[in-house]
């Protein structure tokens, strides 16, 4: 046996020992004095309650039967009265039965209590007599319910502290599939959107304008080095979340893609034949690295609709650095494609679920006098003002 089994049955042995002492020791004193010694001799069974609640049950059950049986009337103690001072010894069973009631199983609990209530009714009605019999069996019965009502309640805030860490764990699994998602679409959707236009261009023009066919295929390959990079980031991410607890990983061979990057963007969709006219205004300044990489994907998907379904050669991208808020809007004059149709949905609620996270408002949809138009609004951080030396 290890030392901890040894202690915990130990302490139960000394549980009973303690009792039977008090009993044998001091035969003649009140029901009072062994109700309280029972009492404070119940922590003895803390390691047993631990292990085995059944059995510390039992053996408090045991012990409060020897306290109350265990005076013998010499004619002159009322075994009525001592028995209102030995009642005390029930608490122990009440407590012991509250932890049972909110640690075990349903079907233990209920045979938990059943057996304490038939233990505690038949020393009741041996023991006590007229008025007395009816006052300690409601009390001891208002005793039990209020352990078994604070051991359900224990049990109720478990499962529902438990239930909510599963939920908690559940949604945060979800938002990051959604996450690694929309970036797999962004990242991929322009990337291939480019590379069958080009392939496209070349397979029709590779036998009569070779260097227009050579010029394709240079953009297949750098669009398709792109991506592959793009893709080796998101995975050595995935890859270092995973080894957290193995310690650090690898670090990313690039950082993530921002405003600053919106020429290059634009550039290669002018190699997909969608000439981009980048506009700026207001006062250019860093912005938080969430609402950089959102902005930048948005205008992503926005061309990316604009290659496969405008059917146009020009587009205009916006970008307005307000003092409130980041406003991003994409325009064209082709077809006014919604890009809700089956197969092209996943890119509008890619950008929907982008600003929603940030909390800002996204409009998105064919424009009166033609064309479509992408238009969001993100919301930006008050900026900290820089504290003032005062000389």
């Amino acid at each position: 046996m290890t030392r901890t089994k040894v202690m915990t049955w130990t302490g139960g042995v000394l549980y009973l020992l303690t009792v039977g002492l008090l009993i044998g020791g001091a035969p003649r004193a009140s029901g009072a004095v062994h109700g309280v010694g029972a009492l404070l001799a119940a922590p003895l069974l803390i390691g047993v309650l631990r292990r085995t609640p059944a059995t510390a049950l039992a053996l408090t059950l045991l012990g409060s039967a020897v306290v109350v049986a265990g005076v013998p009337s010499d004619g002159r103690v009322d075994l009525s009265a001592s028995y209102q001072g030995q009642f005390l010894s029930f608490l122990a069973v009440d407590l012991v039965l509250g932890f049972v009631v909110a640690t075990r199983t349903r079907r233990l609990s209920t045979v938990a209590v059943a057996v304490s209530f038939v233990v505690q009714g038949l020393l009741i009605g041996g023991f006590a007599h007229g008025d007395n019999l009816i006052v300690n069996g409601v009390i001891a019965l208002l005793s039990m319910a209020a352990s078994c009502m604070v051991g359900l309640l224990s049990r109720e805030r478990r499962e529902h502290a438990v239930a909510l860490r599963s939920q908690e764990v559940a949604e945060a699994v979800t938002a990051e599939r959604l996450r690694i998602a929309r970036e797999l679409h962004d990242m991929v959707a322009h990337s291939i959107g480019i590379i069958a236009i080009q392939a496209g261009v070349g397979s029709r023009v590779i036998r009569t304008r070779p260097a227009a066919a050579g010029e394709a295929l240079r953009v297949i390959e750098t669009t398709s080095r792109e991506t592959l990079s793009g893709l080796r980031r998101t995975l050595v991410a995935l890859r270092r979340a995973d080894q957290d607890g193995a310690g650090p990983g690898p670090a990313p061979a690039a950082p993530a893609p921002g405003l600053a990057d919106l020429d290059r963007l634009a550039a290669a969709t002018s190699d997909a034949g969608i000439r981009v006219d980048v506009r700026r205004t207001g006062e250019r300044r860093p912005l938080p690295a969430d609402i950089d990489l959102s902005a930048f994907r948005i205008v992503q998907e926005a061309l990316t609709n604009v290659v496969r379904h405008a059917g146009t050669g020009s587009c205009r991208v916006a970008i307005d650095y307000g003092e409130e808020e980041l406003c991003v809007e994409v325009v064209d004059d082709g077809r006014g494609a919604t890009g809700s149709s089956p197969g092209h949905g996943f890119g509008l609620v890619g950008m929907r679920e982008r600003v929603g996270l940030l909390h800002g408002r996204l409009s998105a949809g064919p424009r009166p006098e033609g064309g479509f138009r992408v238009a969001a609004r993100l919301p930006l951080p008050e900026p900290v003002a820089a504290p003032v030396e005062v000389r």
